[in-house]
């Protein structure tokens, strides 16, 4: 990877993993001022569980994540030169944006990205066999990478996501933004294409593991989408 991935790479890299959710304008849109549209979670709220209960998917998904799509739209009728925008543009140019279209515009691609991002424990599989080359020349061993995300994950101050991305060399990397910041940011610390992101919120699991954030980062790897890691893996390299 040359360079840093630009709006148009970046909507063609996403379109294959996630195809109606992070597109541009959703097709689905109910009205000429819903230009995104909360995409259906793609297993039952309980797919998840033990690691993830039901009524913290539900919760998650039909409140947390419908607040963000409702405020980001009501956001862009309310500014004409962003209406229009596909998300990747907005994601690229967010040290720029608004501060409620920067959050919400983040909030709605983090957590499209993260519901594709898991499946229930028995479709959750293993990397590939090159992401899991590429992990182990990274860090020595899948056990060794998921400690480093533990780490990211515990070592985020108050509210964020851990990422693993592929770098403009593309290498692998684990790093972590705040709020609701994510790696193909203009703004970011760390910039590349995430393969794989955990929800560090409180409303993404509070309500079964408190204030035990370790405890909740050890489950997450009960309900990965390996699969799905494996394929952005497989494109992101590409590029």
């Amino acid at each position: 990877m040359k360079s840093v991935i630009s709006a148009t790479a970046l909507a063609l890299l996403i379109t294959p993993v996630l195809p109606t959710i992070v597109c541009a304008q959703s097709s689905v849109a109910t009205s000429a001022d819903a230009a995104f549209t909360l995409p259906a979670l793609p297993y039952a709220a309980n797919a998840l569980e033990p690691a993830i209960d039901a009524e913290t998917m539900t919760i998650h998904h039909d409140r947390h994540h419908k607040a963000y799509v409702d405020t980001l739209n009501k956001a862009l009728n309310e500014t004409p030169a962003l209406k229009g925008k596909s998300l990747a543009e907005l994601l690229a140019s967010a040290g720029s944006l608004p501060m409620v279209v920067r959050n919400n515009a983040g909030g709605h691609w983090n957590h499209s990205f993260f519901w594709q991002s898991l499946t229930p424990p028995a479709q959750s599989g293993k990397p590939s066999a090159a992401l899991a080359k590429a992990i182990a020349d990274q860090w020595g061993s899948l056990d060794a990478f998921k400690a480093e995300f533990k780490k990211a994950g515990t070592g985020r101050f108050g509210s964020g996501w851990a990422w693993l991305i592929v770098g403009k060399d593309g290498k692998l990397a684990i790093t972590s933004t705040p709020n609701q910041d994510n790696p193909l940011m203009d703004v970011a610390e760390v910039k590349g294409t995430p393969i794989l992101g955990n929800d560090l919120w409180e409303h993404a699991y509070y309500l079964k593991y408190q204030n035990k954030r370790a405890d909740y980062l050890d489950a997450f790897w009960q309900v990965v989408n390996w699969k799905a890691v494996s394929d952005r893996y497989a494109e992101a390299i590409k590029m």
